[in-house]
């Protein structure tokens, strides 16, 4: 699975290039729909265009089996990067799941209630500007008419990409009866971090997702010539933007956050032009939510000061993974251990967003096991995972779905 996934959307910079709606997402999504049939597993889609791989042998459908109170659990990730990502975040959790799943069968596992593996859309928000819009969409926590209307670089619509890639924007929407289906929902993630380095772990349960945000600052000035405009006749738009940026790593450094200007928009954009607009992104995560929240205080009062303004585009506050879920795993890992033996697993927090975080704000039981990452880098081609690690993850979450499906090997 790894080695047919390998090549799609790579680039020169041997990252990936995997946006939603386009001719790689496209293949992505033949790729999880064949591994499915390979199966025998029933696929669905959602009206978000998310896709849902069911295992389910017992009496009636899963909606029949649902209804009974035996709603099914859920196991996946996405399969869409960042510019330039690395080929493990999203990919490493749908691979794992479906090889968690192989792992239950080779043992004649039968479970007592559904299993599915998904596989959600738009996850990063690379195309269009907001992560996870699949699962926000479905769960009603995105507007329709705002999704269907964010433009990526070239100005085209989520609305036109959507129809590009053959779907009926009419159909998109929130989808509750996709949702009462699920009982629960794991995703294993690689870690984006060094903790499980430092710990010499290579699994770990999560326990919550660090409150983030993304904000919109703009800054006019006046177009006119780099070589004959004086200094002082300038309204130079791109120093309000660099007064921005200097001023957000300094207030993370006091506020004990993260902020970072990955994305900027300059008007014209030649080089011996002085801009007349500059708009750029703000990402501003951190443990403490009023810490991030008045770090963006600040800047938008400095962006005051300087003839600018700062938009919120995003907000996510913390999001808590089911405390019982998390221990019941943690347990569960813990007991299965090395060759018999009881391990310690850790708990850590996280600052990055995923689509499990969107299904917890929705109230659906979710937890997140994480797989050590050795050079801690992530949404970079430096991205990693030894094959050990992502084989002691495919154990711990098939050991976890094991649990959870109430069923047993024969």
């Amino acid at each position: 699975m790894w080695a047919d996934l390998q090549p799609v959307g790579r680039v020169r910079s041997g990252g990936y290039r995997r946006f939603a709606w386009t001719a790689e997402d496209a293949t992505l999504r033949q790729w999880f729909a064949a591994e499915a049939r390979r199966r025998g597993l029933d696929l669905v889609e959602d009206r978000v265009g998310n896709q849902w791989a069911w295992w389910w042998d017992g009496p009636g459908s899963v909606d029949d089996a649902a209804r009974a109170g035996r709603k099914g659990v859920v196991i996946g990730s996405h399969l869409d990067s960042v510019p330039d990502g690395g080929a493990f975040d999203g990919p490493l959790g749908v691979v794992s799941s479906f090889a968690a799943l192989d792992a239950l069968r080779g043992d004649g596992y039968e479970p007592t209630v559904p299993l599915a593996v998904a596989n959600f859309a738009d996850e990063e928000g690379a195309r269009f500007g907001i992560a996870c819009a699949g699962s926000r969409v479905l769960t009603g926590q995105l507007a329709v008419d705002r999704a269907l209307a964010l433009t990526d670089a070239d100005g085209v619509s989520m609305a036109q990409a959507l129809r590009s890639a053959g779907r009926d924007p009419g159909a998109f929407g929130p989808d509750p009866e996709t949702l009462a289906r699920v009982g629960c929902f794991v995703e294993l993630h690689v870690e984006q971090g060094r903790a499980l380095v430092d710990l010499g772990t290579p699994v770990a349960v999560a326990s919550d997702i660090w409150p983030h945000g993304r904000w919109r600052f703009d800054f006019p000035g006046e177009a006119n010539h780099a070589g004959t405009t004086r200094l002082e006749d300038r309204r130079d738009a791109m120093l309000g933007y660099a007064d921005l940026v200097l001023g957000a790593r300094h207030l993370a450094t006091q506020r004990g956050c993260v902020a970072t200007v990955g994305k900027v928009h300059v008007t014209p954009g030649g080089v011996n032009a002085i801009p007349s607009h500059v708009t750029g992104w703000l990402d501003a995560r951190g443990a403490d939510e009023d810490q991030v929240l008045a770090l963006v205080e600040d800047l938008d009062a400095r962006a005051g000061e300087l003839g600018g303004s700062v938009t919120r585009e995003s907000w996510t506050p913390t999001t808590r993974f089911d405390a019982d879920l998390a221990a019941r795993l943690r347990g569960v890992l813990e007991r299965a251990g090395d060759a018999g033996h009881p391990v310690s697993v850790p708990v850590l927090g996280t600052g990055a967003g995923h689509d499990a975080g969107i299904l917890a704000t929705a109230g659906l039981p979710t937890a997140m096991l994480f797989v050590r990452n050795p050079t801690g880098v992530s949404h970079s081609p430096a991205e990693h995972a030894e094959a050990a690690d992502c084989h002691a993850g495919v154990a711990a979450l098939a050991a976890c779905v094991a649990d959870l499906a109430g069923g047993e090997a024969r």
